[in-house]
């Protein structure tokens, strides 16, 4: 038996378990018995977008841990003391370090609760206790099953912490295979590949990883023809001016959270291209600068195909046939690719299929979205007595920041301090659960 039990172990979770943590160590109350579930083998996040030189598009200082306890040991601070680049990262004068730096950043934070974590490990359904999810006692129990030989087992819970990620989104219609790529999977498929093979490629969408792709295409295909497929006119700038930069705030969720429609309805209005569909400066200014210059010089291999969706695709052999349709004069024409990556971004978290039956407990709004409370736990009917927390799936309760790093910690923090408040209030914290690995 767990007080919480966290399904999925990315970054949002990896800061719970820290802020579980010294909730404890720093005297404030007991530990509180946590274990977490993780579908993949090992850690990652977004591996597969690691490219060379890209970089983080939040300040360091918005680690796992830092707006909730500036003295945290697992700061990213911290972490570049211990591994002897303090310095060296200050003389860089810069806010933003690169993905790959802040991943490995990731991986060292988690390899301290390496002992609370099942990695390869699928969590199938959550439910109340008792045969069938029918029992009246006041506890969670999930059925977890192991990826790799399929056995399954039972993991019992006072509450749960639901953060299983973002879902790859693709155009309708489009299914992926071996040339025909999401972002997600891009680097691991982009090496799978023989680069020489690779004589035409094309990338679709308007945001940051679709821009990153193409100049990422561009410099390690210096044979190939890239085209950016563009649904716009062209890419749009990232708003990450200070005014701007507010809406990710701590003190946001809470204009946001208790503001009226018309409140929420102009926090999108305003502020979505401070992240959605939208570019850093540099890189715009590379890939036109690239464009340029290859005018100049009279050949060209980057091409972008702007006002224009991708209307239908056809596999020959190796090669991938690109319908597209032009948005202004809806003239079509077709590009004959060797790959093919939409970077057309991602679904936000639905708890639903792992709920289950207890998803009828779980009202809703007008809108169908699940009523949440400010703590970030889903409101339930008197008769489930524990929680359920979501980390992710909370934009329309929360606003802006409830798929993205900017708020982590503090978040981290506020479902920690609910947490304990439950627990108190249950008498659920008698001597310690075992510290076993589920």
């Amino acid at each position: 038996m767990y007080d919480v039990v966290g399904v999925g172990f990315g970054p949002s979770n990896l800061s719970l378990a820290i802020a579980l943590k010294e909730r404890a160590t720093n005297g404030a109350g007991r530990k509180i018995s946590a274990a977490f579930i993780e579908r993949q083998p090992s850690f990652g996040w977004h591996k597969n977008m690691l490219l060379p030189s890209a970089t983080m598009q939040i300040s360091f200082l918005k680690d796992l841990a830092t707006f909730r306890n500036p003295t945290s040991k697992f700061s990213f601070v911290s972490y570049l003391h211990e591994s002897g680049r303090l310095t060296q990262f200050v003389n860089n004068q810069d806010f933003f370090p690169t993905r790959q730096e802040f991943h490995q950043y990731l991986e060292w934070a988690q390899s301290h609760f390496e002992d609370s974590v099942s990695y390869g490990s699928e969590v199938v359904s959550v439910r109340r206790a008792g045969e069938a999810g029918s029992g009246a006692a006041g506890h969670l129990e999930l059925e977890v099953r192991d990826i790799a030989d399929g056995s399954s087992r039972l993991v019992h819970a006072r509450n749960v912490v639901i953060s299983t990620g973002l879902v790859p989104r693709m155009p309708q219609g489009m299914e992926r295979d071996e040339r025909v790529w999401h972002s997600s999977e891009f680097l691991e498929k982009f090496r799978s590949v023989g680069s020489d093979e690779l004589k035409s490629v094309a990338v679709v969408g308007a945001g940051q990883s679709a821009a990153e792709i193409t100049r990422f295409m561009h410099d390690m295909l210096p044979h190939a023809q890239v085209h950016s497929v563009i649904p716009s006119y062209g890419y749009s700038v990232a708003d990450d001016t200070p005014f701007a930069n507010q809406v990710f705030d701590p003190a946001a969720v809470d204009d946001y959270y208790y503001g009226t429609d018309q409140t929420r309805e102009a926090f999108w209005r305003y502020h979505k291209n401070t992240n959605y569909s939208v570019v850093d400066t540099e890189v715009i200014q590379d890939l036109y600068r690239r464009s340029y210059d290859e005018d100049v010089r009279g050949y060209r291999r980057l091409h972008f195909h702007n006002l224009s969706r991708v209307e239908s695709i056809q596999r020959v052999g190796n090669e991938t046939l690109v319908s597209l349709v032009s948005l202004l004069d809806k003239e079509t024409q077709v590009l004959n690719t060797d790959a093919l990556v939409f970077a057309t971004g991602y679904e936000g978290m639905d708890p639903t299929r792992l709920l289950g039956d207890l998803a009828a407990h779980c009202p809703r709004d007008d809108q169908g979205h699940y009523r949440v409370d400010r703590d970030y736990q889903l409101v339930t009917e008197p008769e489930l007595p524990f929680g359920i927390y979501l980390q992710g799936g909370t934009e329309h309760s929360h606003g802006l920041t409830s798929s993205l790093l900017s708020n982590l910690a503090t978040r981290s923090g506020e479902i920690t301090e609910s947490l304990v408040n439950r627990l108190e209030t249950e008498q659920a914290l008698p001597a310690l659960a075992t510290e076993e690995t589920v």
